[in-house]
């Protein structure tokens, strides 16, 4: 069973900047996006790591690079949620067409449900839990927080609880028979 799992949310884009939902569109990393992945490779130097593993969608691609983790395995179940007609779009500006809005409990139109992230989220750590060994995760904000929620046993919507930071360290564990929740949005000392 893994020992450890390091979840890094990519480094800063234009679009998430802005606060516009970023699914399949495969944007790069701005500058302080790069300055920020750079950061983060200090950081994960306290973990000698079996596994490095991230969505094969540039920003996150690119943040696992910056990190020391060059050609880490690529996993499609890692893609950002499918945001459908919703992409590139703000939640304020969403709420305009569609009052109350929120990704968390409507499916957009075109794109996934919070329920359809869940099933790629559990076939991920079925087989992350089946590795030896830590490993470390490139992905997306709101993938990231489905998969915090679904270590944890919760509904899918809990992922909401857990927002994560552009370039942010949180840990999946276990303790005993338990999985837990080590460490989540951590920021590195970052420009």
């Amino acid at each position: 069973m893994a020992e450890q799992i390091v979840l890094v949310r990519h480094g800063e884009t234009e679009w998430s900047r802005l606060h516009q939902h970023t699914g399949r569109t495969d944007i790069g990393l701005t500058e302080r996006g790069e300055r920020d992945a750079v950061a983060v490779a200090d950081e994960l130097q306290q973990w000698s790591f079996s596994h490095a593993l991230s969505s094969p969608l540039l920003r996150a691609r690119e943040t696992a690079r910056l990190a020391g983790f060059g050609e880490p395995e690529l996993i499609d179940d890692l893609m950002e949620w499918d945001y459908g007609d919703d992409e590139g779009r703000t939640t304020v500006d969403i709420r305009k067409d569609r009052p109350g809005f929120s990704k968390w409990l409507a499916t957009p139109p075109g794109g996934e449900s919070v329920a359809d992230v869940a099933v790629r989220v559990d076939r991920f750590i079925d087989q992350i839990v089946a590795r030896e060994g830590h490993a470390v995760v490139f992905a997306h904000g709101h993938l990231l927080a489905v998969l915090v929620a679904r270590w944890l046993d919760l509904e899918p919507v809990a992922g909401r609880r857990f927002p994560l930071a552009t370039a942010s360290i949180s840990v999946l564990d276990t303790y005993r028979e338990d999985r837990v929740l080590r460490l989540l949005n951590h920021r590195c000392d970052l420009n």
